[in-house]
């Protein structure tokens, strides 16, 4: 038995299958940040923090004579998002049934999501992570107010990275409203936007939810580190006589080795 206690829940084998791929399918859309940063691990629950590969002075040490320094890390965070389970839904499920109401657990996944997209590229100063957007010292670029105006921002900002001489491939992540504004335009003459923005960043285009405007990154490797201890995990906390509450979970750490292998797009 581990800290997840599954075993402990009124859930058949057929049950846990179930609300695993729906956590899964619900949270491969939208975890954008993993699509553009390095990904490292997972390392396990126990996993605890990232090194940093720096030290401070430690200014008194037990003995004259001996000096001292100490390593610098960065702890891992834990995110959590509860939810509950009807347990007649699991029941008619291991009878067949093909729609299992599982709206629950779809809203804690999406938050997750949010919540780990929301910390890689904006940032998280209470768990000391600083994110891509914040990082970078590239002058924000204006989007515009109509998407017809996005493919010129996006190509200032690719042009900003290779004066920097960062270069490609680029990924281009979206915040919400932008991207459903880019996949329901057309530029003139039936052009898909879509598909210019991909050619100018010769990359992807992703809906990030939780970003705010978009961001520019480029896809090189080495710039952005994402340390994962336990991926996406879900555990359960107790049940009664007619619902299972359980809870997905992750732990993770974030650190921005290249400051300038980003541009911010503001909304």
């Amino acid at each position: 038995m581990n800290h997840l206690l599954r075993s402990r829940a009124p859930i058949t084998d057929s049950g846990w299958e179930l609300i695993d791929e729906e956590a899964r399918s619900r949270l491969t859309a939208a975890l954008a940040a993993r699509k553009i940063v390095d990904f490292a691990g997972p390392f396990g629950w126990e996993h605890s923090a990232s090194n940093l590969g720096r030290t401070t002075e430690i200014a008194v040490t037990p003995v004259d004579g001996v000096s001292a320094l100490q390593r610098k890390v960065l702890p891992f965070v834990e995110l959590r998002a509860d939810f509950t389970i009807r347990l007649a839904e699991l029941r008619d499920h291991d009878r067949g049934s093909p729609d299992v109401d599982l709206g629950e657990l779809d809203d804690a996944a999406h938050r997750m999501a949010i919540a780990e997209n929301v910390s890689v590229f904006h940032g998280w100063r209470e768990a000391g992570i600083t994110g891509i957007a914040e990082a970078s010292p590239h002058p924000t670029q204006p989007l515009g107010e109509v998407p017809d105006s996005f493919p010129r921002a996006v190509a200032a900002a690719v042009e900003l990275l290779l004066q920097t001489g960062i270069g490609g491939p680029y990924a281009l992540a979206l915040g919400r409203e932008q991207y459903s504004a880019v996949v329901a335009t057309a530029e003139h003459g039936g052009y898909p936007l879509l598909d210019h923005l991909r050619k100018i960043l010769d990359g992807p285009v992703l809906w990030a939810p939780g970003v705010s405007g978009a961001v520019v990154a480029t896809l090189r490797g080495g710039d952005f580190r994402f340390e994962c201890g336990q991926d996406f995990a879900i555990g359960y906390d107790h049940h009664d006589s007619e619902v299972v509450h359980a809870y997905i979970q992750e732990s993770f750490s974030f650190v921005v080795a290249t400051p300038d292998a980003a541009v911010s797009l503001s909304a």
